[in-house]
């Protein structure tokens, strides 16, 4: 599990500049739950009453800083939580899209096994996010991409790389 603060988060269609720390940054896809309600220790089967929406998102994580921190025996975290290192889409609230968009990406863990693991080591509150990143190996990212997520057919994601 990692934890980023407020200060990771880029919302809207505002650009990732890779920072000047690190010079091979990767992305992974991820879908990003909105949590509605207070809760602790959550069982799977009750945590859909604990997010009222999705939202696609892209997860920028620095690679050469993760290769130097593992060969160090060090955390990870200031290569996975660094200011504006996930980038959220629009939200989507209705319960159909939500199941159409989870379908389309194969995700690590559940949304409702997320949420109960999440709980179980702190009290989730109403407007904290959690990410599931999907199965995949993040992408080497190139200045001047641009990163696009689609939901039944609409850009829901959108964040150009500086």
């Amino acid at each position: 599990m990692v934890l980023k603060g407020d200060s990771c988060l880029l919302n809207g269609r505002k650009p990732f500049f890779v920072p000047d720390w690190t010079s091979e940054v990767g992305v992974t896809d991820c879908i990003i739950l909105r949590v509605c309600r207070l809760g602790k220790e959550i069982a799977p089967k009750f945590a859909d009453r604990y997010y009222d929406a999705i939202a696609p998102g892209a997860d920028f994580i620095a690679m050469d800083r993760v290769q130097e921190l593992q060969a160090a025996g060090r955390p990870w975290t200031s290569a996975l939580a660094f200011d504006y290192s996930l980038a959220i889409g629009e939200w989507i609230s209705n319960d159909e899209m939500i199941a159409t968009a989870l379908l389309n990406d194969e995700l690590i863990i559940s949304p409702e096994e997320a949420i109960a693991q999440a709980s179980k080591v702190m009290t989730i509150r109403q407007g904290d996010l959690i990410y599931i990143q999907v199965q995949q190996a993040p992408q080497p990212v190139q200045k001047e991409q641009i990163l696009r997520k689609e939901i039944d057919g609409q850009e829901k994601l959108y964040c150009k790389i500086k």
